[in-house]
């Protein structure tokens, strides 16, 4: 039997997609599957594929061509404690007594990143190497062609770069995959990635609630996103989105989306981009906001409980559908902007503190093609750190700045709208402040430094005296009845 050049573990519908993707650039296969019969069903239903399925890990490690390329697609559930254990560590400990020095393991799934750096260097001093890898596009990509972000070390890209390159989409001929950066590198980009998404979709979500208000009809958004997707705005999500209106239930010939219960689900990987902003003090206030957003919609009980009783607004959108649709479209874009900008801060500031080395232009590069953030305008991010690599924040770029500019005298009319009319805007709200904030040179964090020196002598700079040296003052005591 001739060896297999790479092999799978995990046949979920994303496992077996991924898995029929690179039979088909021409790669032999082996899979195994913890329940057996899954693995018989889909060797089964794939006759005429160049796979071949192991009943056993021993047999399936025995199938591949050395240096072994073994890629997990498991589910992860370790969290934020380093010592949590789950079964992709029982997958990793189960292969370890089976492999050779010089073999890779890849973890494909969503984990979060400290786990990777642990996986990685334990499994180094064993002579083994491990890729932690972000895998984007969900169960189509999977099959046509994903965004792939790896890390690791060089010679553990080197091994697989063939096979990744192959099975990646591609945009203007150029693989969506690139080697993100040591160590807990790609899964650390995969789960900003995630919560640039969160953003980006509770951002469109907004702008739906205020054409909602406003009377337009779910047949004349589909025609307003289906419009938006030829422009500036183009995307994947933007696209879904136009489709979504258009949708019939066919029991009750109503609009889909009318139907399905205003309560979001998340996976965990935008709470975890949450944690680890606050852990480096990194502003993403649009990400933040997305994630709260998900949360309290989830309460739906204290939602219906509080209608009645807490007091707002009617809402009366009354300005010109035409001119309402243009400055959406402009406050979208100018927050899109934000959270994109906010995503990349947190990237380049942890690859700072673990020397990674993750290149931001190569990470909207790849996220051009297969993955559910790929957009028109990652183009020209690429091209903004083409520029300037050094590049302190999105939003200075040359092209962003006159966006945001542009856009910014539409984005705080439907800020306002929203907040006149009692329309929930979390994220357009949390973007407009972030951009206000970054943008004045003079904050009221100087009132915030005296009341921290008052109750606690925590000291404070003057603007009269030079940088770097701390002033305390004796406040009044304050008298107590």
């Amino acid at each position: 039997m001739s060896k297999s050049d790479f092999g799978l573990i995990g046949l979920a519908v994303m496992g077996q997609n991924l898995v029929l993707n690179v039979e088909s650039r021409g790669f032999r296969v082996s899979v195994y599957n913890r329940t057996t019969e899954t693995m018989k069903e889909f060797i089964a239903e794939n006759p005429d594929k160049n796979l071949y399925g192991a009943e056993t890990l021993e047999d399936f490690i025995d199938s591949l061509e050395r240096p072994r390329k073994v890629m997990i697609l498991v589910k992860s559930s370790a969290g934020g404690d380093p010592n949590d254990r789950d079964a992709v560590d029982k997958v990793i400990d189960s292969l370890v007594p089976l492999l050779d020095e010089g073999d890779l393991i890849i973890d494909g799934g969503n984990t979060y990143f400290i786990h990777t750096e642990r996986r990685s260097k334990d499994l180094a001093e064993k002579g083994l190497l491990f890729i932690g890898s972000g895998v984007s596009g969900g169960e189509e990509g999977a099959r046509k062609g994903p965004s792939i972000m790896p890390g690791g070390p060089t010679s553990s890209w080197e091994i697989i770069k063939p096979i990744f390159e192959a099975i990646t989409a591609k945009v203007d001929g150029v693989p969506c995959v690139t080697h993100i950066g040591k160590g807990g590198a790609g899964h650390f980009v995969k789960m900003v990635h995630n919560g640039i998404e969160y953003g980006d979709m509770q951002l469109i979500c907004e702008a739906y609630e205020i054409f909602k208000r406003a009377g337009i009809s779910n047949d004349e958004m589909a025609e307003i996103f289906t419009k938006w997707n030829e422009g500036p705005l183009e995307s994947f999500l933007i696209q879904i989105t136009s489709k979504i209106f258009e949708e019939k239930d066919p029991e009750t010939g109503k609009h889909l989306v009318d139907l399905i219960v205003d309560k979001a689900g998340q996976k965990g990987t935008g709470r975890w981009t949450v944690m680890n902003s606050a852990a480096n003090a990194v502003v993403i206030s649009t990400i933040n906001a997305a994630v709260e957003a998900r949360i309290l919609s989830s309460k739906k009980d204290e939602r219906l409980a509080a209608a009645p009783i807490l007091e707002g607004p009617e809402a009366a959108v009354t300005m010109d559908k035409e001119e309402l649709v243009q400055k959406v479209h402009d406050a979208l874009y100018a927050s899109k902007i934000i959270s994109y900008a906010q995503g990349l801060d947190l990237i380049q500031e942890v690859s700072n503190v673990h020397d990674w080395g993750v290149d931001l232009g190569s990470c909207a590069r790849i996220w051009r093609g297969g993955c559910i953030i790929r957009a028109r305008f990652l183009n020209r991010i690429t091209e903004a750190y083409e520029r300037t690599p050094d590049l302190t924040n999105l939003m200075l770029d040359g092209f962003f700045t006159e966006v945001l500019n542009s856009n910014q005298g539409a984005w705080r009319e439907i800020v306002a709208l929203g907040v006149t009319n009692g329309i929930p805007m979390p994220a357009f709200s949390a973007s407009l402040s972030y951009y206000d904030a970054y943008r004045s040179p003079v904050l009221p964090a100087n009132l915030l430094q005296a009341q921290r020196d008052f109750f606690g002598a925590h000291t404070y700079e003057r603007v009269d005296k030079p940088a770097g040296e701390w002033f305390h003052t004796q406040w009044p005591e304050l008298i107590e009845d």
